[in-house]
Order: structure tokens, then sequence, then C-alpha cells
């Protein structure tokens, strides 16, 4: 027998900008002739990728196109891409939100999806009568909802608010609930989209853990969309790579982490070259400071975009005020990796240093030192900020791209999965 329990075939989801319809009472006339003649849809023949950052020619995008891929059963899939990569409307597929424009979808047994906070819940009504009230449209019976009651409310941890109406719960509340009653329905497959990012880091924690214990230890499958790769990491063992509506790749949850940390460098190297190029939000205070360029300068004080491990680096930051002299400016380095996970940052202030920003048209910079970062290797980003007490004058999100190469010691590449991010120094008694 097959252990396959979802099969999607060449599945696409087409989306008309703008009005509901093909926009034209002629052109809807046309759709529904082609449609009892059973003939093909005309309008499948035309659309464009779905690429938000570039303004197209026609008004049907492709969100989803020609998916394919297999899931069995206990499998965890962790589905990643940039945002628009039509991550959400697959899911939506999965969870019958909407029908997809071509293609087929097989499962067997019920789906329990978790798309967005509060899906099915009735604000008037209180949290007892919610968590029947969503239990149904979930497919458990009314026996099935009181016999797990009392888990499904000790896990929510809202025992104190559940006879309380659900449009007095805060945003975290409401997703606590509606997430416990889809994880205790017992569906052969568990479809959760990123909504568990409002809730606590606590919180967080529990989903994940009860997800792992309903994947592994019970036996069902588990569909998760996150941009946190550390929570793709812990509980998924495969992972599905999407990007402009297409399967980018698919394999093992690490070799996916990778292929998307490379795609968002692939993206940032192509959509701007320059800091100066970059969209940053301001303030329009009438005296603004902004980056320039910055460069990363190796142990021989040459720029470079590969360090070695534990090799020592500068990073020299290019500023000019607009109008006029900027005094007592705090500059602040934040390190993070291309899924977005928080490493470290620096602020100038640490070292009691303030800098003056001249509105001059020669080059000005400040240079901070790192001499002991001993980052593991892989792609890294910096984000850059200059600001006076709270008020940000420049902030340029990923502004400068590295690479750490290998280990220069290669007795030390068995450690590599062990520390992680960065090597901590020991010494033990």
């Amino acid at each position: 027998m097959s252990n396959i329990v979802l099969d999607i075939e060449n599945v696409s989801k087409q989306y008309r900008l703008g009005e509901v319809g093909t926009g034209t009472l002629s052109n809807d006339l046309k759709r529904w002739w082609f449609s009892v003649r059973g003939k093909e849809d005309p309008f499948l023949k035309i659309g464009e990728t779905n690429d938000r950052t570039q303004k197209g020619e026609s008004d049907y995008v492709w969100a989803l196109r020609d998916i394919n891929f297999q899931v069995e059963q206990g499998q965890a899939v962790g589905i990643i891409g940039r945002n628009g990569a039509g991550k959400s409307t697959l899911l939506k597929l999965l969870s019958r939100v909407t029908k997809p424009t071509t293609g087929t979808i097989k499962y067997k047994g019920r789906i329990a999806s978790l798309l967005e906070v509060g899906t099915g819940f009735h604000p008037e009504m209180t949290g007892r009568e919610n968590v029947y009230l969503n239990g149904a449209i979930l497919g458990m019976t009314r026996s099935e909802i009181s016999r797990k009651f009392d888990e499904i409310v000790d896990f929510a941890g809202v025992e104190r608010y559940i006879d309380t109406p659900v449009k007095r719960y805060s945003s975290g509340m409401t997703v606590r609930l509606g997430f416990a009653v889809a994880a205790f329905l017992e569906a052969e497959i568990l479809v959760v989209d990123e909504v568990l990012a409002v809730g606590d880091a606590e919180f967080q924690r529990k989903c994940i853990g009860k997800m792992g214990d309903v994947s592994k230890g019970d036996g069902r499958t588990v569909l998760f969309v996150s941009h946190n790769m550390a929570s793709i990491k812990s509980l998924c063992d495969s992972g599905l790579l999407l990007d402009n509506g297409q399967i980018y790749d698919q394999g093992s949850t690490d070799l996916m982490i990778k292929r998307y940390e490379e795609l968002g460098l692939k993206f940032i190297n192509e959509s701007s070259q320059k800091i100066s190029e970059i969209k940053r939000p301001r303030k329009d205070l009438g005296l603004e400071v902004k980056f320039i360029d910055a460069k990363i300068l190796d142990s021989n004080n040459t720029e470079t975009k590969t360090l070695k491990f534990a090799e020592p680096f500068k990073l020299r930051l290019y500023l000019k005020a607009i109008y006029r002299e900027v005094q007592n400016i705090q500059l602040g380095v934040r390190f993070e990796t291309g899924s977005d996970i928080y490493i470290a940052s620096c602020l100038s202030s640490d070292s009691k240093r303030y800098f003056d920003i001249k509105d001059e048209n020669n080059d000005q910079y400040v240079e901070v030192s790192f001499n002991e970062f001993y980052l593991t290797p892989g792609e890294y980003y910096i984000t850059l900020s200059a600001r006076k007490g709270k008020v940000f004058y420049d902030q340029v999100v990923k502004a400068v791209h590295f690479e750490i190469l290998d280990y220069s010691d290669k007795n030390d590449v068995e450690h590599n999965n062990a520390w992680g991010l960065i090597k901590v120094e020991s010494e033990w008694h």
C-alpha cells in the first residue's frame, strides 16, 4: 500500500490583477462559452510570472505555475521562499480555500489548517463557543471536541478567558486557541502558515514541539510555512523552495535552507549593486545623514567579499550629511544570515564614540574593527544604521554581504554542525 498521503500534479493558480472576472462582459462570455464546450480557458494562455517588483504588461499573473510534488505519511515538509513566492497560495489550495486553475490535488484523510489569525472564529462568540464552531468547520464531531476540550484549552493557555467573547482577545490569544483546535484534530495532514510569529517565544516553542509530536509520534503529515529557518530546521525533515510561483528546488531541509540563502544573495546582487541605490526608510528632518558605501577590508587592508575563518577584518562605512553638518551620530552594525537569523550587533556608543558627519563632497568614512569574531563558514549580511538618540537618519537592511570560507585547520571541520553560527572560545577545568 502506498504511503503517499498528498499528491500535487501540475497545479497552477492564475489571478487577474484589479477587478473580479476578466474585466469585460465579452471576455466573461468568451470564458463561459469555452467552458460549456469543454475547451480550455482561453485566458490560461496569457499571464506573467508573479514578480511583485516588476511592472508587467499583462493583467494576468501566475501565483503558482506547474507545481508537482508528493508527500508521504509522517513527513514534515517546510515550505520556504521569499515574500510573494507562492507559499500561502499553495497552502490555500491544499486547504481548499480556493481552487487551482489547472492541475489536481489528491489527498488521503482529513486536512486541518491554520492559515490566518482567527480563521473561522466569530468575534461575538466566546472562546468556548468558537472551539466548538472551529472544530466543526475542521470536521470534528461534537463528542470529539468535548472529549478534547480540556486539552485544547490547557494547551492554548487561555482558561481564564474561555467564556469571554473572542473580540476581546489579543491576536496572540486568538492564534493560540486557533492552533490548539487544529493541533488536536486527529487529521492526517496539518497545514500551518507563518501565523505562529504572532505568539510569544514560549508558545512558538510549544507549537513546534506539538507539531513534532504530531509528525514523528503520531505519524501524521505536517506542511509548515515559515521565514524562521531555525524552526524549519528543528521540525522539518525535508523542504520545498518556491520562487516566483514555481518550485526552485526540493530536498533535505539543510540543503533547501542553503539554497534559500543563495537565492537571497542572488536577489540582492541583481536588485541593487550600490548602497546609494537601495531604497531606505528615513525621516525628513531637514538634517539627514545617509550611507554612501560600505566595504569589508581583510587583514591585509584589501577590499574583499570573502574572509577566512577567524580572520580579523574591518568594516569601512562612507557617510554624508545632505544639508549641513550633523553632530553626535551613533552608528550601528547588525550581523544576520540570509534567512534573517539575528547573530550579533554593535553600536559606536559601546565604545563611547559618536561622529560628526559633514556635508562635503569628499569621502568621509568611519572604520570599525573586528579582531575576535568567530563566525563559522557560510554567507552573512550586515545591516547598517545611523541615528541620533531615538531618531534614525538612515538604515540600510542587508547593505553588505560576505562569505566566511572554510576553516584553516582542517581538523576542525568535524565541529562545523556542533558550533552553530559562532564558535565560542572556552577553557575547561
